[in-house]
């Protein structure tokens, strides 16, 4: 097999072909020869991972009987030997037949899996609007492996992006309790949680006309802030809250304390609002 990401190395291709493709990408060079039972066992092997990593790794195939001062040079006693080159030097290397299973082990620290490659690929759809291209990808990562957590997080958030609270919801609940314990969870949760409270509020013009007549009307002041969050204006909302809070500390049972908090929870502990606001919410509360 000969590609742009299996290929075939010697002497006169190995500086362009190998060192400087590492300093893009991890590069294995496998030494091998025609006589060789292990290396016929450990080629197709090698092959199918390179192939899964969708050119996030590239095959260097050395036959050690043509390439003897290539060979030499790697310090090869005996074959098969798999050498990875990443940064233009030697990162590690393997002897003899391996399992599919040893060979994504061995290349695990320098190389995402396909899975995360393609979860992110679809995340970054998402981001960019082009929920049913993502959509497509996740259906088949979900497929592939159902328990998932991950890809079931991408979904629910793709259906809450979509409007489908209901489906997000019955998503979210499907995901076995010890793989809750999360950040990305916890921030669709909240997410979530914000969406099905918008379900119940007024239109917003209706709102700021009533707002425009009492600036103090806590309830109006409320919605209006829950309607930011559905637009992703999490500053004002929480000037909001925080007015409602200065106002009364115990609005509606402590709702606006809780929701902002939950909008904390939402947004991260490292989004700069939190660290602008959190401060100020501690002093005002105590």
């Amino acid at each position: 097999m000969s590609s742009e990401m299996i290929f075939d190395a010697d002497l006169q291709n190995f500086q362009t072909a190998v060192v400087e493709k590492s300093m893009q990408m991890p590069v294995l060079v496998d030494f091998w020869a025609d006589w060789c039972a292990p290396c016929k066992q450990l080629m197709p092997v090698l092959e199918k991972v390179v192939s899964d990593y969708q050119g996030a790794v590239l095959l260097a195939k050395v036959n050690a009987d043509q390439q003897k001062e290539l060979t030499a040079h790697f310090g090869v006693r005996s074959l098969p030997t798999v050498k990875l080159i990443v940064q233009g030097r030697i990162a590690g290397d393997l002897s003899g037949a391996q399992t599919e299973s040893q060979v994504r082990k061995f290349l695990e620290p320098h190389v995402s899996s396909p899975a995360e490659d393609r979860l992110d690929k679809a995340k970054q759809l998402i981001d960019e609007g082009a929920l049913d291209q993502a959509f497509e990808i996740l259906q088949e990562m979900n497929l592939a492996d159902p328990g998932n957590a991950n890809v079931l997080l991408a979904i629910a958030s793709l259906k809450l992006t979509q409007g489908s609270i209901d489906e997000c919801r019955q998503i979210i609940d499907s995901i076995p309790k010890d793989q809750r314990d999360n950040s990305e969870y916890k921030q669709l949760l909240s997410r979530l949680r914000f969406a099905e409270k918008a379900d119940e509020l007024e239109p917003r013009n209706k709102l700021e006309q009533r707002l425009a007549k009492d600036g103090q009307d806590l309830d109006t002041l409320f919605q209006l802030a829950m309607h930011d969050v559905m637009s992703d204006d999490f500053d004002k909302a929480i000037s909001r809250l925080m007015q409602i809070l200065g106002v009364d500390r115990e609005f509606n049972d402590g709702k606006a304390r809780s929701t902002l908090i939950e909008l904390f929870d939402m947004l991260g502990a490292a989004h700069p609002l939190v660290r602008q606001y959190r401060r100020q919410l501690y002093a005002l509360l105590h």
